[in-house]
């Protein structure tokens, strides 16, 4: 691999190849360098500029960098076997910029710091009723919930924020949450002029966020189906080992799946939407009980009416999941948030509906589990892509921590 890896751009004035510059060149080969001590922990400055195809010389110019930065650290001899001296190990630094991220559920407020090796340093999470306050009244309080992760004794590289509905993931705006009854809410731009913190802000839908935490820190292969089970039910589709989000982003909304056109009218506007059938205020309404606690203490105890809402909610749950398997070809459920708490009372039901109605079921059934995550996936999630964008273009905090 040649080390001049970034080595022109497009001009659309001139229509022509141009050089690229140095500060380019090397901001390629800071996240060249950083990916491959992400992904071989332990490796030299040898190991890494054999793995990049970079100048030991130039690896070990930028692995000085970002030691200072706190982006990497040394540690020990390099484990390898075979003659000639060992090199000193390089990590991902576990006091460098972490990752911070919120989610702003229809009943709560949640936030995690994540460090670069991805552990989660800290997690909060706050009762809060978003359905009855504005958009800038939620947005207040999660500026000051933003302000106290930040208090913490850690660097903040950046912060994730995971909403329940249509985002337009470039510009950060809400375009529509049906269960908040907000509409075109400028979600980074609010929470950039509220909270006083200089890194970047990225939005994303609760449910792909929760996904792609699956994928990064769960227990599945890389092609699922994860359907976050809250008041709200959203789906994230991955496949190949990336998010599936549709041509404009608004893929997954599966709670607004209509899967009984006579059923109950949706905040979104259809009739007998998924999650008016099968999502947790219909459940804990069917049960008789004030919430889903509750709701597993009679669960637990084979209390018959709490047993009928839950399978009822399954069968509409295998209704519109066999619809989603049907067309995705998806060989993995991984059911999320309150559905994974209910799973073991869920997965009977719920598999009878997909091998009823799941076409290939026969020759390639369809497995579901439980969440490792459970509902603190879309916050971390919102939080590891935070540190992921840090792992990816690591260049400008070497640089404003070297100012």
């Amino acid at each position: 691999m040649p080390e001049l890896i970034a080595h022109c751009r497009y001009d659309p004035v001139v229509s022509r190849p141009q050089p690229a510059s140095q500060h380019t060149v090397r901001r390629h080969n800071s996240a060249l360098v950083l990916d491959a001590i992400a992904e071989a922990p332990g490796s030299s400055r040898a190991a890494v500029a054999a793995r990049t195809g970079l100048t030991k010389a130039t690896v070990s110019s930028l692995v000085d960098r970002m030691i200072g930065a706190g982006l990497v650290a040394e540690g020990g001899a390099e484990a390898r076997s075979g003659p000639g001296r060992r090199g000193t190990a390089l990590h991902l630094s576990p006091s460098g910029p972490h990752g911070l991220g919120v989610e702003i559920g229809v009943d709560y407020l949640a936030t995690c710091l994540v460090d670069l090796t991805g552990r989660v340093r800290a997690r909060w999470l706050r009762p809060s009723d978003n359905r009855a306050s504005s958009p800038a009244r939620v947005l207040a309080k999660v500026a000051a919930a933003v302000r106290t992760a930040a208090r913490q004794d850690v660097p903040i590289g950046g912060v994730g924020v995971a909403v329940p509905g249509l985002v337009e993931v470039a510009g950060g705006s809400l375009r529509v949450a049906p269960n908040l009854g907000w509409r075109e809410v400028d979600v980074r731009g609010e929470l950039t002029r509220r909270v006083e913190l200089d890194v970047p802000v990225l939005v994303g839908n609760e449910a792909n966020l929760a996904a792609l935490a699956e994928l990064w820190h769960g227990d599945v292969a890389s092609d699922f189906l994860h359907v976050s089970g809250e008041i709200g039910i959203g789906a994230g589709i991955v496949v190949g080992g990336g998010l599936f989000e549709g041509v404009s982003g608004f893929g997954g909304e599966i709670g607004h799946l209509s899967v009984d056109p006579r059923g109950p009218e949706c905040a979104c506007g259809s009739r007998g939407c998924l999650e008016r059938l099968a999502g947790q205020d219909e459940i804990v309404r069917a049960a008789g009980v004030p919430g889903v606690d509750d709701l597993l203490d009679r669960l637990a105890s084979g209390d018959r009416t709490a047993t009928t809402a839950v399978r009822s909610a399954a069968r509409w749950l295998g209704v519109a999941l066999s619809g989603a398997v049907n067309l995705l070809d998806l060989p993995t459920v991984v059911l999320g948030g309150t559905y994974a708490r209910l799973e073991p009372w869920l997965q009977e039901p719920l598999h009878a509906e997909l091998d009823r109605r799941v076409v290939s079921a026969e020759w390639s059934p369809v497995r579901v589990v439980a969440s490792s995550l459970g509902s603190e996936a879309a916050v971390r999630g919102a939080a590891t892509t935070a540190v992921r964008a840090i792992l990816a273009d690591p260049d400008p905090y070497v640089t404003s921590t070297l100012a």
